[in-house]
């Protein structure tokens, strides 16, 4: 790494996709902690552990509507006659028992309700005959059942001190559940990263502009601040900036200064309109690298002030789109404290033929099919970074390694899911 770059811009020394990572990692720091009500935690991280304050169930309780019996009362086997058990009472959920379950005895029971003592097994509502007689209320059942069918002991799902969410779990509906269960009204989670989209670009229109000639609206700061959230962040759009090196340091700086990171479109290339390369020779941070071995978006460039990271993504749509998955949205994962900030890759098969050769690996947009158990993978488009229409469809990254000849129909490739999912 350098603290600047030589002014020539097309001196640049490109680093593997996964050294470009590495280095933007080693300068990202944990966010801290805040308390949100439980119906505000959904889509954030948990920031401290939490355990279950008691075992789960809390008590026996059925798991089906019926009758809460001994099973030594019940018939051996299908050859053994029916019996007959005289019923205490009626068991609905939330309920207290107010009868122990002795010899002969059952008690009508509701899934849920607490289980009496007593008893240790629950016969099925379908599978019993009710009975009156003098006033008294019995059940008549035929079949044999195993000693402690359909209940639910105490702690069976979870023990007192168990763990229900480590630091970094990302909290889905499941997750809010166990915390309700537990009595968790507001529970600790990583602060969001704040961070500033600024596009670069003497060519960009606002989005409520009207088009005019050799102008097009800037797309990629909606796309960008859309992906922030997904992942977690929250983003603040400063709008774009013409291609002046000058007025975009300012905005750069400032952003660095207000916010966690620093996003860019534009200006990372070798045209004299590209920008970042000025920029970045005369500050006084790191450049951590401005070029990454990969297509699209070899342009990819990311540099440090103060302890703050700016990433430069390429202006076109595709490129961009590729870089922030490959580096933006790791960052946040580590930001945010998930177990696993880079994503692991899964293997599919080629829907259709992939011939483009190249030196460098390529990140395609790509959509997963399922066809009789095996995952297949095809491009959504054509392989170019100024499309936008093929990120639309784009569940994964296909990642196709440099190639001295095409690949055929069927061939195992490796991908990069895109989203979040429970991390650890």
């Amino acid at each position: 790494m350098t603290s600047s770059l030589e002014p020539h811009r097309f001196h640049r020394h490109a680093v593997t996709p996964d050294e470009a990572r590495r280095r933007i990692l080693s300068y990202i720091r944990p966010l801290e902690t805040e308390t949100v009500a439980l119906n505000d935690s959904w889509g954030r991280r948990s920031a401290e552990p939490v355990a279950a304050s008691h075992p789960f169930p809390p008590y026996r309780r059925s798991a089906m509507d019926g009758y809460a019996v001994r099973a030594e009362d019940l018939p051996a086997d299908v050859t053994h006659e029916p019996v007959t058990l005289e019923v205490l009472e009626s068991l609905p959920a939330g309920s207290v028992p107010s009868f122990t379950v002795g010899p002969g005895q059952a008690s009508r029971i509701m899934t849920g309700a607490m289980l009496p003592d007593g008893a240790d097994t629950v016969v099925m509502l379908e599978m019993t005959e009710p009975e009156a007689t003098d006033g008294r209320t019995y059940v008549r059942i035929a079949k044999s059942i195993p000693k402690g069918r359909n209940v639910a002991e105490i702690g069976d799902e979870l023990q007192t001190g168990e763990i229900l969410l480590r630091p970094g779990r990302l909290i889905g509906a499941g997750e809010i559940a166990l915390l309700a269960a537990f009595g968790n009204a507001y529970t600790a989670v990583v602060r969001r990263p704040r961070i500033a989209v600024l596009s670069t670009g003497s060519e960009l229109l606002a989005v409520d502009e009207p088009l005019v000639p050799g102008k097009i609206r800037n797309s990629n700061a909606a796309m960008i601040a859309a992906l922030l959230r997904e992942a977690g962040a929250e983003p603040t759009v400063l709008g774009h900036v013409p291609d002046d090196a000058d007025q975009t340091e300012r905005m750069i700086r400032q952003g660095l200064a207000e916010y966690d990171l620093v996003t860019t479109t534009g200006g990372v290339s070798v045209g004299d309109g590209d920008i970042l390369v000025d920029i970045l020779s005369r500050w006084n941070g790191t450049t951590l690298f401005n070029k990454v071995a990969m297509r699209p978006g070899s342009p990819t460039t990311a540099a440090e002030l103060d302890g703050k990271l700016l990433l430069a993504l390429s202006g076109n749509p595709g490129a961009c789109f590729v870089g922030f998955h490959l580096f933006a949205a790791p960052a946040i994962r580590a930001m945010l404290r998930a177990g696993q900030p880079e994503r692991g890759l899964f293997q599919a098969r080629l829907a259709e033929p992939f011939l483009k050769l190249n030196a460098y690996p390529r990140y395609i947009r790509a959509r997963t099919e399922f066809r009789d158990g095996t995952i297949w993978i095809r491009p959504t488009g054509i392989d170019q970074s100024s499309l936008m229409t093929t990120i639309v469809e784009a569940d994964c990254l296909m990642v196709i390694p440099p190639l001295k000849q095409g690949l055929q129909v069927g061939e195992l490739v490796s991908a990069i899911p895109l989203g979040e999912g429970h991390l650890g």
